[in-house]
């Protein structure tokens, strides 16, 4: 039988109307029928991701969450089949047992997203190289781009002139450059030219690229379009930086000559069981170089910020650093770890300017399971918002204001710091996630601000930069942070 044209018009009508009230059903089945209906979260996040994915795009994410956490409480529902967590008891829940982790959406096998006995074996070959053994072997490289680092800033200051310099890229040189020698025995030579590798500017510009795939991916029809649309210079630019590491890599595994890095301790242990392909070589590298550098220059900008700007907690920590060291060649990782308040100053760094605000989000497992007492169903994504936990007012005193005090005084019943949560500051993760190279990334931030505080007197200038106002696109956004910078006076 034919269709007539009123007929016609009329089914495709009826088609059409079902289109378009289909997101409407939806948004009344995620509101009202779905498994996480009774989570507590905004209507128009729970209804659909839309406001998710516009908060990720714009890079506000972290602090939009961080007043729907303080609105709603420690367990939030940001998305129709994603919780939030700001509550101390998560970590253990989430991080502990590997079974939790399920590969990331959207992300690439690798170290990050590898399950069960494949991540069990990549870090087994990695952790060699971030042993207490490895770290000693490894301090003459920290001290020789700590020590360029400085020699770099002093070429900046003239005499006893005080000079304006902008801290994150001198930062992000030092940490590039030694991650290079470290990882695969080459530098980036950021220092010695005092400006960034081509490459390194690729990682800044792909990063915030990488924020705005990661929100399509919510939306496959959307994925799928803007896929086909990349133009081809973007993909060749992208290959090209991949191919930068692929060349490293390939030139250090060619070395006969020993050096004390990271490859050295993959290259010897993998000649027994070959555990690792050469891709997986490559692709490990690919991640480690931005999260073993870019991660820590954020750290140490916003603990420099932070310092400046308080200048009573600046002499305090300038003074235990001068009284502890005569000379610069005292200054050495063994006679670092004794100084309590920079350790103090570190941990309230760590609290108030985690390197990555938002933990990748794990999967339920199938089955599902409970976190902080309430049955997460299979296949649901969890995070830990490690911003938003580490500035909770109910576990912190004066969770807003950088106070080093709060980490001396954990054993004193009569401090207001007393009833702190200390212990849910953990930036570098836990469990079999848990960061192998916390460590090193320890030894590098010491050593770097011991010599920069020995050697300069640092204040700040009138440009005062609020770093809870920086956005997020899956790393921090730095924006300039200036200081006044001199010789130390005599």
């Amino acid at each position: 039988m034919l269709l007539t044209d009123e007929d016609l018009l009329m089914r495709l009508g009826l088609a059409a109307l079902l289109l378009s009230a289909y997101p409407i059903f939806k948004a009344i089945y995620n509101l009202y029928f779905h498994p996480l209906a009774s989570f507590p979260g905004p209507s128009s996040w729970a209804a659909s991701r839309l406001p998710y994915v516009f908060s990720l795009l714009t890079g506000t994410i972290v602090q939009d969450i961080e007043k729907l956490h303080r609105k709603y409480g420690p367990i939030l529902r940001v998305a129709p089949n994603e919780v939030t967590f700001a509550h101390p008891d998560a970590w253990n829940d989430i991080f502990q047992d590997p079974l939790w982790w399920g590969r990331s959406p959207g992300r690439a096998e690798s170290i990050i997203s590898a399950e069960g006995n494949d991540h069990a074996r990549i870090r087994k070959l990695i952790s060699y190289g971030f042993t207490p053994r490895a770290l000693r072997v490894q301090e003459p490289i920290v001290q020789k781009y700590v020590s360029l680092f400085i020699e770099k800033l002093s070429e900046q200051v003239q005499g006893q002139t005080t000079v304006k310099v902008d801290v994150v890229p001198w930062f992000n040189y030092y940490t590039f450059d030694l991650f290079g020698e470290l990882g695969f025995g080459e530098s980036f030579n950021c220092l010695q030219n005092s400006r960034y590798h081509p490459w390194i500017t690729l990682v800044f510009n792909s990063v915030k690229a990488a924020s705005f795939v990661t929100s399509t991916r919510f939306y496959p029809l959307i994925e799928f379009v803007l896929m086909k649309c990349i133009p081809a210079s973007l993909k060749k630019t992208q290959e090209q930086h991949f191919q930068h590491i692929v060349d490293k890599v390939e030139r250090r595994l060619n070395w006969e000559v020993q050096k004390p890095d990271i490859m050295s301790y993959i290259i010897e242990h993998n000649e027994k069981d070959k555990s690792m392909t050469l891709g997986e070589i490559q692709t490990l590298f690919s991640g480690l170089v931005t999260a073993g550098s870019e991660t820590t220059a954020t750290f140490l900008a916003g603990t420099v910020n932070h310092l400046v700007q308080n200048p009573m907690i600046m002499a305090t920590l300038v003074s235990e650093i001068r009284q502890s060291f005569d000379k610069e060649s005292d200054i050495t990782f063994e006679a670092m770890s004794k100084l309590p308040y920079l350790t103090a100053v570190i941990n309230e760094g760590l609290r108030l300017c985690p390197p990555v605000p938002v933990m990748l989000p794990r999967v339920v497992p199938e089955g599902g399971d409970t976190v902080c007492g309430l049955w997460m169903p299979e296949g649901t994504s969890i995070s830990i918002q490690a911003w938003s936990l580490f500035r909770d007012p109910t576990l912190f005193h004066r969770a807003d204001e950088y106070l080093p005090q709060r980490w001396l005084e954990a054993e004193n019943p009569n401090s207001q710091y007393f009833q702190d949560r200390r212990d849910v500051v953990t930036p570098f993760s836990l469990g079999p996630r848990g960061c192998l190279g916390k460590d090193l990334a320890w030894a590098e931030i010491r050593l770097v601000l011991i010599k920069l505080l020995w050697t300069f007197d640092l204040t700040a200038t009138t440009n005062l930069l609020k770093w809870e106002n920086l956005r997020t696109f899956l790393l921090v956004e730095k924006k300039p942070v200036e200081v006044n910078i001199k010789h130390r006076s005599a």
